[in-house]
């Protein structure tokens, strides 16, 4: 209605109008009328040699002209945003958080965006996100690297944890200093991860455990842990399963575990990758998806 309205009074003429929209002299006229009618004036004088706006349309010919004019602007944003919804986003995340929840939420991502390719890179080292031209870099941090952004995306909680088996032989710890006195399961790569921290209205009791058994992936301590070998600080993706069907139990539940990894999962990448309407999308689904992970 809007467009009939400007086209006539821009051309002075609805046999012009008609010509310029490609529809019948009918179509424009009845436009105008329904415009008319919703507005409750008249926006034309008719006579049969010619037309021209009264003082009403003249009034109303500017604000529907700003109108028009904003409605282009939104739907050329909207086609721009439509094309950016293509394409490759290269993906890295670490391998077991990657494993047990990323790659379990990304096919209903695909399915949602079916012109969206994603190239997913499952690893525990600091990839180089400008040198192997990565998209969005998923990793256990709140600081970015210097030159690139960062941004949350998931919260993880962690749990201290044990084979209800294994606690019935050792007994139960009643205190984080009773750590040092188990067998404990460590994701181990350098001495400082023997470690462990717990927090309780704010204090932090640290313990340096010990155990026969180290290792360098998270998946092998929650295996190990409900095997019976030790007691072991835990995600909760890798428990809360295991937790709820009785092959693990809380250790020590008054104690919140603080490790080097935190608890929050954040997307790392170059400010104009970050930028991409594409990725944006994937960040907004995972933010929404991870929510209650």
């Amino acid at each position: 209605m809007l467009a009939a309205f400007v086209k006539v009074a821009d051309r002075a003429s609805v046999s012009r109008a008609a010509l310029d929209l490609g529809v019948g002299k009918s179509v424009v006229s009845k436009r105008v009328a329904q415009l008319e009618e919703l507005i409750g004036a008249t926006l034309f004088s008719r006579s049969t040699r010619r037309i021209a706006l009264t003082p009403a349309g003249e009034a109303y010919a500017d604000f529907a002209r700003r109108a028009l004019a904003e409605m282009g602007a939104g739907e050329e944003r909207l086609r721009a945003l439509r094309s950016e919804l293509t394409g490759l986003i290269r993906v890295s995340a670490t391998v077991s958080w990657g494993q047990r929840v990323l790659a379990v939420k990304l096919p209903e991502f695909l399915r949602l965006h079916p012109a969206i390719e994603v190239e997913l890179q499952l690893v525990d080292r600091m990839v180089d996100v400008a040198y192997e031209r990565i998209d969005i870099a998923l990793r256990w941090s709140t600081t970015p690297p210097p030159g690139l952004v960062c941004e949350p995306v998931a919260l993880v909680g962690w749990s201290v944890v044990a084979a209800p088996g294994y606690l019935a032989d050792a007994g139960a710890p009643l205190t984080p200093a009773d750590l040092a006195n188990h067998s404990c399961l460590c994701y181990w790569r350098e001495a400082s991860d023997d470690l462990w921290a717990l927090a309780q209205a704010g204090q932090v009791a640290r313990v340096r455990v010990h155990g026969r058994y180290h290792v360098d992936n998270p998946e092998a301590v929650a295996e190990a842990a409900i095997a019976g070998l030790g007691i072991a600080m835990l995600p909760d993706y890798l428990c809360l399963d295991q937790l709820a069907d009785g092959r693990l139990v809380r250790v020590l539940p008054g104690w919140a575990p603080q490790t080097k990894f935190g608890s929050v999962i954040s997307a790392v990448s170059t400010a104009e990758r970050m930028r991409l309407s594409r990725n944006q999308v994937l960040l907004s689904f995972l933010r929404q998806q991870l929510a209650a992970v």
